[in-house]
């Protein structure tokens, strides 16, 4: 890749007016060491949470050939770092959506009306652990997580029962779901055409980043190429029936909650992008049929400036990449659009209410740095899933964000700070280099099968616990301010046993009613279609429509695709 791609203004020489500067500085400099000196710094360390290194003061030489058209533009114009959207939340408000999830698709419906009636604008699904892994409840897998940390999925009734009496043309839904993705997609689409809702109108996202899983969160079933197969089904297939459907979200969240750094963050999410648009084009696609309906999904970590700069340095990598890497012709293909949510690393089940502190300012950083919907957490997601009161406070705090703090007035309030400008050259420069290096191995899946990213990732992960042993990094209410008797005391989310009781229930019901005979045809016309290389889509649909089961599903793939082992890492 040449340094053309790299666009790090930093490297260009410095205008005489910024050579004026700097030697300005210098004597600033020398004059305040006297005053650093009689009061001493009141604490070592002045790194960023990533332990990445912060000007102290920033100043336009700090910007070295910095070109106002070129590196930060004009909003909704290439490449796009003060955002995709010409008027930005001055045209249209972030969308407001909230992850929800738990026991029975029965519970969760009524969850999701509760949460579009306090004024959630999209919904957010969390699948249970057995839907992820592709078992059904009944499976010995599944013995004590039925319902437990998401949805119970395992036959088109249980979506049906989940969407039911919500138009799915009027709300998006996002479903955080990967290995069994396709499934997912497959019932939704169904439910659809229950509803008499055309495909065309359709509009949501499918997280559906299996790459993130071999690297981070590790809820991954088959191996790395006949899963990216799947993926590329699905950019084939909606981009034909399902226009309005973002067919992957490329997730640095997890990679983030793993371990890793800001810029790992950054770096290994847009060079997983990369990778799946390098697929699709392998298998016939062309990039601009397919790159529009691509999204992203950050981290919204503490360290404020740092995460501003991420979003902004994401957009505009992103643009230049796809323009001049990947050859996009349409500006769609160059736009970055990203759904963040707030830390959940970040949470403590110390002083919780500090939380809210936290999600708010997490909140803050990413409509700053102009997210295009966000999920804010609940309080207590630490503990267990969220109860209706704190996931009521969490959207209470977006509309705070959105309605009194005056941050929609404005398209990037922060374009032109020294200080944010020069983070996001930094973060852009940083992001180039490691995409470099996993070129160097012949693409990211080389690089995963490597262990290249996990390795990066645990020793970030062991540098930051270093420095918060030592109290470099300070946690408030737990290494640092904290009480030596329990304090606040929380109610939280528990799942009752009956819940899988119930789930079984209804699964074994579909099974007697069913006509077996059909779901089995339409599995074994599935599995031809994995064996043969054909779209992977429309048997699927044809499957789940016949009440095929999730397990039964998985099997047939799992039998045609084998499964995945990690190679260990150290």
């Amino acid at each position: 890749m040449s340094e053309k791609h790299a666009g790090i203004a930093t490297t260009l020489p410095l205008t005489s007016e910024q050579e004026r500067i700097r030697t300005a500085k210098e004597s600033w400099r020398q004059k305040a060491a006297a005053a650093f000196a009689k009061t001493p710094a009141w604490r070592k360390d002045f790194t960023t949470v990533s332990s990445a290194e912060v000007n102290t003061l920033a100043t336009p030489d700090d910007l070295g050939g910095f070109d106002f058209e070129r590196d930060l533009g004009w909003p909704g114009e290439f490449p796009y770092t003060r955002g995709v959207q010409p008027t930005m939340y001055r045209g249209k408000p972030w969308t407001i959506r909230q992850f929800a999830g738990f026991g029975t698709a029965r519970q969760t419906n009524e969850r999701f009306k509760q949460l579009l009636a306090h004024g959630q604008t999209g919904l957010s699904t969390a699948f249970h652990l057995p839907t992820l892994y592709g078992y059904d409840s009944d499976h010995p897998m599944s013995a004590g997580e039925v319902g437990k940390c998401g949805v119970a999925i395992d036959t088109l009734r249980d979506f049906e029962a989940l969407f039911d009496g919500i138009d799915l043309g009027a709300v998006t839904t996002s479903m955080t779901i990967n290995s069994t993705a396709p499934i997912a997609l497959a019932m939704y689409l169904a439910v659809a055409e229950q509803h008499g809702t055309p495909w065309s109108k359709v509009g949501g996202t499918l997280q559906n980043d299996i790459l993130k899983e071999y690297i981070a969160q590790k809820e991954y079933i088959f191996p790395p190429r006949p899963s990216m197969r799947l993926v590329t089904d699905q950019f084939a297939f909606c981009a034909k029936h399902v226009p309005r459907w973002n067919t992957v979200s490329i997730s640095g969240y997890h990679i983030r909650e793993a371990g890793s750094t800001a810029l790992q963050e950054l770096a290994f999410t847009l060079r997983d992008g990369m990778e799946y648009v390098k697929y699709g084009i392998d298998a016939g696609l062309d990039v601009d049929d397919f790159a529009p309906r691509l999204s992203f999904f950050f981290n919204a970590h503490n360290d404020f400036f740092e995460e501003i700069a991420k979003y902004r340095a994401a957009r505009r990598i992103w643009a230049r990449v796809m323009r001049d890497r990947y050859g996009a012709k349409k500006p769609q293909s160059w736009k970055m659009r990203f759904h963040s949510q707030t830390a959940g690393v970040t949470l403590t089940a110390q002083q919780p209410y500090n939380n809210v502190a936290r999600i708010a300012l997490q909140s803050l950083a990413a409509v700053l740095g102009g997210t295009n919907s966000l999920h804010a957490n609940a309080l207590d997601e630490t503990l267990a899933l969220p109860t209706e009161f704190a996931a009521k406070i969490a959207v209470r705090t977006q509309q705070i964000l959105l309605h009194e703090t005056g941050v929609a007035n404005t398209v990037d309030p922060l374009g032109g700070s020294y200080f944010v400008e020069e983070l996001t050259n930094r973060m852009e420069a940083g992001a180039f280099d490691y995409f470099r290096r996993i070129d160097a191995y012949g693409g990211m899946v080389e690089a995963i099968e490597a262990g290249f990213p996990q390795r990066e990732i645990m020793d970030a992960a062991y540098r930051f616990q270093r420095a918060f042993d030592a109290k470099e990094k300070v946690m408030v209410g737990v290494n640092a301010f904290t009480e030596s008797v329990p304090g606040d005391d929380v109610s939280i989310l528990t799942i009752s046993e009956e819940t899988a009781a119930e789930q079984l229930k209804t699964l074994n019901e579909v099974r007697r009613v069913r006509d077996s005979r059909t779901a089995m045809q339409r599995l074994q016309d599935l599995k031809a279609a994995c064996a043969n290389g054909a779209n992977v889509m429309p048997p699927l649909v044809e499957a789940v429509k016949a009440y095929a089961t999730v397990g039964e599903i998985s099997d047939v793939m799992r039998e045609v695709f084998a499964t995945y082992e990690e190679p260990a890492v150290f």
